[in-house]
C-alpha cells in the first residue's frame, strides 16, 4: 500500500531539509573553527614579531605577555628549554629541525593541568627556536558549545519542518479530499451535483473546474444516450404495434385472399420499416462506438453524384419538384461508394419532403482549395434556428408534433455526420437565402 501524498511530500521536504541542515552545519562549525584558528594565528604572529623586533628575543621584555592563556620560550636545537616565560612547565614542544617558521598543534603542561595549545616555532640565526603559543581551552570550549547547538537544534528545526510542512499539505489537500468526497457521491440517479471549487485560481481550483466541465459532458453525453433510448424504444413501438395489429386482424376471422394479400402487405411494409430503422441504428451504434466500416476506393465522384439523382427523379416527379445536378465533371475521390449513396440519399429524400410542389432541389459537387465539397439545398422554409442547434442529433426532427405522416424517423441528418465524420470530413447545417442547404466536406 503506497503512502499518502501528504505522508510523502512531508518526509521528502524532511529529507531535503535534513541534508540543508546538515550541510550548513557543517559549514558554520568549520568556517567557525578556521576563524578561531585564524585569530589564535594573528595573535602568536603579533607576538613573535614584537619579540624579535629588538634583534635578539629575551623573554625577560615585559609586555610581551598579557595573560595566562599566552606563553613563550627559547629552545635549544634539541629542545633544552633555555628561556620561558611563567607558568609554563617544561618544553612546550621539541622543535626538531625548524628552518622556517611553522605552527602546530600541541598541549603544553601548566603548574596545574595540561592544556590544548597552539605554538608558533621561528628559527633564530644562532640555532636556537623561539616558540611563542597560547592556550586553545577556550576556542575549542566553544567549538564544542557550537557543536551541542547544531545537534540540539537541527533535529529541533527538523521537527519544527516536519510540523509545519505536515499542516501546510494537509491544509493544501484539503480542497482534494472535499473534491474526492463529493465524487464519490455523484452517481446516476444525481449527475447534476459538481465538485466544490474555491474561488482563488491555483492548480487546484483550476482543477476542479475542469472535472466540472467533464462532469458536465458526461451528463450531457449520459443524458443524449437516455434520449436515444427513449426516442428508439419510441420509434419501434409504432411499427411493432402496427404489425401486431394486421397479424391479429388477419386471424381474428375469415378473410378474403385479398384481404389476406392486402394484410400481409401492409405488415410487409411495417416490417421493411423495421429493418430499415434497425439499420440506421446500428449504423449510428457503430459510428459512436469509432467503429463505423469504410471501404475507401477511387471513384468518380460526379458520375456517383449523377447516379444517386438519378434515383430520385420519379419521386421528385411524383412530388412536382425540379431536381437537378450540378456536378464538376472529372472530380475523383477516394471514398467508400455504398456509404456515400446511403448519405447523399439521405440528403436527397430529406430535401424532397420539405420542398414544396413546384420547388427545386440541388446537388452540388465541387473541388476546392483540397476539400471535396457536396452539398444538398432545397427552395423550402429552410431549418428553424431550434433545430440547426442539434441538426445532427438521432431522432431530432424539425417540428414539435414529431410528425411521421412523411416517414422520417429523425435519423437521416445523424446518419449523414456519422459517414461524413468516417470519412475524416464533417457536415453542416444551415439556411440560404432560399431555402435549407446540408453540405458534407471531406478532404480530397
Amino acid at each position: 500500500m503506497g503512502l499518502r501524498i501528504r505522508t510523502r511530500l512531508t518526509l521528502a521536504s524532511a529529507g531535503l531539509v535534513a541534508v540543508i541542515l546538515v550541510a550548513a552545519g557543517v559549514f558554520v562549525y568549520v568556517q567557525f573553527e578556521a576563524d578561531l584558528r585564524e585569530t589564535v594565528d594573528l595573535g602568536l604572529r603579533s607576538r613573535a614579531d614584537a619579540l624579535l623586533s629588538s634583534g635578539d628575543p629575551s623573554l625577560s621584555s615585559a609586555g610581551l605577555i598579557e595573560s595566562d592563556e599566552a606563553f613563550a620560550q627559547i629552545l635549544s636545537s634539541d629542545g633544552e628549554v633555555l628561556e620561558s616565560t611563567p607558568g609554563v612547565t617544561g618544553a612546550a614542544i621539541r622543535p626538531g629541525d625548524v628552518r622556517v617558521a611553522r605552527f602546530e598543534d600541541t598541549s603544553a603542561r601548566t603548574v596545574e593541568e595540561v592544556v590544548p595549545a597552539r605554538v608558533l616555532l621561528v628559527p633564530l640565526d644562532d640555532g636556537r627556536v623561539l616558540v611563542v603559543g597560547a592556550s586553545v581551552e577556550d576556542q575549542e570550549e566553544a567549538l564544542a558549545r557550537l557543536a551541542a547547538l547544531l545537534l540540539i537544534g537541527g533535529p529541533a528545526s527538523l521537527a519544527l519542518v516536519v510540523i509545519v510542512v505536515w499542516l501546510i499539505v494537509g491544509a493544501a489537500l484539503r480542497p482534494v479530499e472535499a473534491m474526492r468526497s463529493e465524487a464519490a457521491a455523484i452517481s446516476a440517479s444525481e449527475p447534476d451535483r459538481r465538485l466544490p471549487v474555491g474561488e482563488s485560481d491555483d492548480e487546484l481550483a483550476r482543477l476542479g473546474r475542469t472535472l466540472n466541465e467533464m462532469l458536465e459532458r458526461l451528463q450531457r453525453a449520459l443524458e443524449r444516450e437516455r434520449r436515444f433510448v427513449d426516442d428508439a424504444s419510441h420509434e419501434l413501438r409504432t411499427p411493432l404495434a402496427n404489425l401486431k395489429a394486421e397479424l391479429d386482424l388477419s386471424v381474428r376471422r375469415a378473410r378474403t385472399p385479398d384481404e389476406l394479400e392486402a394484410a400481409l402487405r401492409s405488415a410487409a411494409e411495417e416490417t421493411d420499416r423495421l429493418v430499415r430503422l434497425a439499420e440506421d441504428l446500428l449504423v449510428l451504434a457503430r459510428a459512436k462506438g469509432g467503429k463505423l466500416p469504410v471501404r475507401r476506393e477511387q471513384v468518380d465522384a460526379a458520375a456517383l453524384v449523377r447516379d444517386i439523382v438519378a434515383t430520385f427523379e420519379g419521386r421528385a416527379s411524383e412530388r412536382g419538384v425540379t431536381l437537378d445536378d450540378e456536378a464538376e465533371d472529372g472530380v475523383r475521390a477516394d471514398v467508400d461508394p455504398l456509404r456515400m449513396r446511403q448519405a447523399i440519399g439521405n440528403l436527397i429524400d430529406n430535401a424532397l419532403r420539405h420542398a414544396p410542389r413546384g420547388g427545386r432541389v440541388s446537388v452540388a459537387l465541387a473541388r476546392a482549395n483540397g476539400e471535396l465539397t457536396i452539398s444538398v439545398s432545397d427552395s423550402g422554409p429552410g431549418f428553424s434556428p431550434e433545430f440547426l442547434a442539434d441538426a445532427f442529433e438521432p431522432f431530432t426532427r424539425d417540428d414539435a408534433a414529431r410528425s411521421r405522416t412523411d416517414g422520417g424517423t429523425g435519423l437521416g441528418l445523424a446518419i449523414v455526420r456519422a459517414i461524413a465524420e468516417a470519412h475524416g470530413g464533417s457536415a453542416e447545417a444551415r439556411n440560404t437565402a432560399h431555402g435549407a442547404e446540408v453540405v458534407l466536406r471531406f478532404p480530397a
